[in-house]
């Protein structure tokens, strides 16, 4: 019994320490660019897109194919540092607690 205390106390604390880093999420901002910062976007910790900045010289219709790229590059380089901060907090939201198997590779639902 002194087991299953200890576990639904862990579970308890995680359960905290989730709500905690998912308020921290929401509330974060990371800019992600391209084109040498010519286009930038700002996505929530979340993934959310937030705001997209275009250096005035790329709006011509001539490079619009260049612009799409930079856009998607950038979003990329976002989306890649949302998620890495993501795995940062998780691993700091979950330290010290002894999950059986670990997180197995939990995926957050977004």
């Amino acid at each position: 019994m002194k087991n299953l205390g200890n576990m639904l106390k862990q579970a308890q604390q995680m359960q905290a320490r989730m709500q905690e880093m998912q308020a921290k999420l929401e509330a974060m901002e990371v800019e992600g660019a391209a084109g040498a910062g010519m286009v930038k976007v700002l996505l929530s910790g979340k993934g959310d897109l937030r705001r997209v900045t275009i250096d005035p010289s790329l709006v011509v219709a001539e490079e619009k194919e260049v612009l799409e790229d930079l856009l998607v590059a950038a979003h990329a380089d976002a989306k890649q540092k949302v998620e890495a901060t993501m795995a940062e907090e998780m691993q700091k939201a979950t330290a010290g607690l002894n999950i059986p198997g670990g997180l197995g590779g939990l995926k957050l639902p977004f």
